[in-house]
């Protein structure tokens, strides 16, 4: 779970370098600002209801954060606190993103730290309470340098704030067949906790969940990475001058943390090299799930998919076809570069088929952009999680 929300942040370090050299820094930020506002709301709701905690106050906000694509754990270091239902502070000891930017100059943590979290903060939000607004503290650029935490913010409902309301980008998103998809309920009878209805924790606690809770909660964080990804595309196609750019860069964006998400897959679970890995890999990866939403088998030294759900609204699969193999080959590069993918077939039916090369293929420039980001090389820790209780 932690590997598959910190895949899903690293859409970002993959497209934005794309998009900025289409479309400038500016466009680049207007692009990351109605990408979030656009799917977040989608998700965060799917995963409240997943987990049968919904509700309107603060610690539904901060457990929903728990569980996005935009927080990934220890990577984006969230610290929470609970002053009652309607007013709360959280804190980053830790953000991964921040990192990333610093090198960069103050443009570009200005673009990320002010300009795309001020909107996508209290959209996120929506999803919980249209009037709940979250607030800096105090957040980059750090003064000084090192200033820890790197980030403080409240976060307040109050029935005199004017309710947020969402992005036209939002309606497109959810008239999706990712944002209604429907997946398999929990089974209550499962060992181990079935849903989050009972207090914040300071840290999730994955090992805590059934089999069967962890099952729809990865699935349901890759319907986020497909919801988000759509909400790129839609943004992405609004400036693009022509259809070819915007494929383009949605593209170059798959093939980059297609690759990245591949490496950290094989690491995490201590996967082989080989056809067998990369067909694990495959089977494991957000491009290729959750199963029915994308249609795919696999079967000795190949992948075969078929039209699906996710074709229809131009998921990451739609990008992939005999005439489009550079996402895949980005996967099997990176679990074994001696293993070389042949696509064969039709754009929504297709056969992969996976060849064992004496030549070692080279890491593609997309996935060395997307490597960028410490995010490549993060290490998760184990940690004790603690209930939140008012202060």
């Amino acid at each position: 779970m932690p590997e598959l929300l910190l895949i899903g942040h690293m859409i970002d370090r993959s497209g934005m370098a794309w998009c900025i050299q289409e479309f400038g820094h500016q466009e680049m930020l207007q692009i990351a600002i109605e990408e979030w506002a656009g799917a977040s709301p989608v998700y965060t709701k799917r995963m409240q209801r997943a987990l049968n905690f919904e509700g309107d106050d603060v610690p539904t906000i901060f457990k929903g954060l728990q569980l996005d694509i935009g927080a990934p754990p220890q990577f984006m270091d969230f610290r929470y606190t609970i002053h009652d239902r309607w007013h709360g502070e959280f804190h980053l000891d830790h953000c991964g993103a921040l990192l990333d930017v610093e090198p960069m100059g103050d443009a570009f943590i200005f673009g990320m730290c002010h300009t795309i979290e001020d909107p996508t903060f209290d959209a996120t939000a929506v999803a919980t309470n249209p009037r709940a607004q979250m607030r800096p503290i105090h957040r980059p650029p750090r003064t000084p340098a090192d200033r820890h935490p790197h980030c403080a913010w409240t976060v307040i409902i109050d029935e005199s704030y004017p309710e947020v309301e969402g992005i036209p980008a939002l309606d497109q998103v959810g008239a999706t067949k990712a944002a209604t998809w429907e997946l398999a309920a929990i089974d209550p009878s499962d060992e181990g906790l079935a849903d989050y209805s009972g207090p914040l924790l300071s840290d999730f606690d994955f090992g805590g969940f059934s089999h069967s809770a962890l099952v729809r909660m990865a699935d349901e964080v890759c319907l986020q990475i497909h919801l988000l990804n759509l909400s790129f595309g839609i943004a992405v196609r609004k400036r693009a001058a022509d259809a070819e750019v915007a494929v383009s860069v949605n593209t170059r964006q798959l093939t980059g943390v297609a690759g990245l998400g591949a490496e950290r897959i094989q690491r995490a679970l201590g996967l082989p090299g080989g056809i067998d890995g990369v067909l694990r890999v495959f089977e494991l990866h957000p491009l290729l799930n959750p199963a029915g939403y994308v249609m795919a088998e696999t079967e000795s030294d190949r992948v075969m998919v078929h039209r699906s759900p996710a074709h229809d609204d131009r998921a990451w699969i739609s990008l992939c076809s005999p005439e489009s193999v550079q996402p895949l080959q980005a996967i099997a590069t990176a679990v074994d570069p001696q293993v070389e993918v042949r696509v064969s077939g039709a754009n929504t039916d297709w056969t992969a088929e996976l060849v064992e090369t004496d030549t070692a293929a080279t890491e593609l420039p997309e996935v060395k952009v997307a490597k960028f980001s410490r995010g490549s090389t993060f290490e998760f820790e184990p940690r004790r999680s603690l209930p939140l209780t008012v202060v």
